[in-house]
């Protein structure tokens, strides 16, 4: 195997100098560079990461955890993530916890015992216990997409709750009088913002006795049977609110599995939008959130935290929703 010794003979110049050209510390001409280089490129020399991130206590490793790397939205927020990492040097670990509380935290240790220099966390729930064992441990951490509450770190969301007012709104100017709201688990953040953004929007049309509101997770198979749950009452809504992409394409399926036209005879809108390589002809009506400005923007803050960068108190991003109108809104039918 190469060493570092090796290197320093071919290029002429002693292994301190190697160091220095490796690590990018200490003074070399550019000429020496150029010859430490072109001696590390000849021999195939691969610098001894493990041993340098011992000395430096910095392992240039940074961590995703997310909650459904199969969903669209987390998979763009993913490519802002490694784009950005990748910009400063920084190599990314992604796992996936299939909104478990129990998989975060098992993850939670393996990235401690990996020394990942710091964490981008999409939490599974709203309990802290994850976000307090990293900083128990000097790990940064930065929340992206989602919150949680009482806990001091960086965070970098959306605002869900004026997007579903928006939405909702629509559907009201639209004419429509019952609408429901397909919503995932109550203990996440997401999920409670866009059941709020619901009731206010209800409310402002003094339609706060029309209330449906139904949570399960944020799933295909869980907006469907959520669809199924609400399309089976006396007097169904003549519109859907989807809280996520998923639920919505879970819900499409019902309502056309029973005959159910979208939108002449329910319209449907939704979080999230697709990637526009995924789909033909884009359908549904939905408050579309910059998932690759997400992940971009909270890599950015946990490299500021790393690099001294960052201000002394929490940040919290707000990044802008966008209402998308298509054809699954449509008009009221009665």
């Amino acid at each position: 195997m190469t060493t570092i010794h090796d290197v320093a003979k071919r290029a002429g110049v002693a292994p301190i100098t190697v160091s220095r050209v490796i690590n990018n510390t200490g003074y070399a001409s550019q000429e020496t560079r150029e010859r430490v280089e072109t001696a590390i490129t000849e021999l195939g020399y691969i610098p001894n990461v493990l041993a340098r991130s011992l000395r430096s206590k910095r392992t240039n490793t940074l961590a995703l955890v997310m909650t459904d790397i199969t969903n669209p939205f987390f998979t763009v927020i993913a490519r802002g993530v490694e784009d950005t990492a990748s910009e400063s040097g920084y190599t990314v670990i992604y796992c996936n916890t299939d909104e478990s509380e129990t998989g975060e935290y098992k993850y939670a240790q393996i990235l401690a015992q990996k020394q990942v220099d710091g964490v981008i966390l999409v939490p599974a729930c709203s309990n802290s216990k994850t976000v307090e064992f990293f900083q128990s441990n000097n790990i940064p951490v930065v929340l992206i997409d989602r919150s949680i509450p009482d806990v001091e770190t960086d965070v970098v969301r959306c605002d869900s709750v004026s997007g579903a007012y928006q939405l909702v709104k629509l559907l009201i100017d639209l004419g429509h009088t019952r609408i429901a709201v397909l919503s995932g688990p109550r203990e996440i953040s997401t999920a409670e913002d866009r059941v709020t953004g619901y009731r206010l929007a209800l409310a402002e049309a003094g339609l706060a006795g029309n209330e449906l509101v139904y949570y399960g997770s944020f799933t295909q198979a869980k907006g469907y049977d959520l669809a199924v749950q609400v399309m089976a009452k006396t007097s169904p809504p003549t519109a859907l609110f989807c809280a996520n992409n998923f639920i919505s394409i879970g819900a499409l399926k019902l309502l056309r599995d029973s005959g159910l036209r979208v939108p002449e005879d329910v319209a449907l809108v939704g979080f999230d939008d697709l990637p526009v390589n995924m789909v033909i002809d884009p359908f549904f009506t939905v408050a579309a959130q910059p998932a690759y400005e997400m992940g971009q923007r909270g890599t950015e803050l946990l490299i500021e935290r790393l690099t001294g960068g960052a201000p002394d108190e929490c940040q919290e991003v707000i990044l802008p929703i966008e209402i998308i109108v298509r054809k699954s809104s449509g008009l009221a039918h009665f």
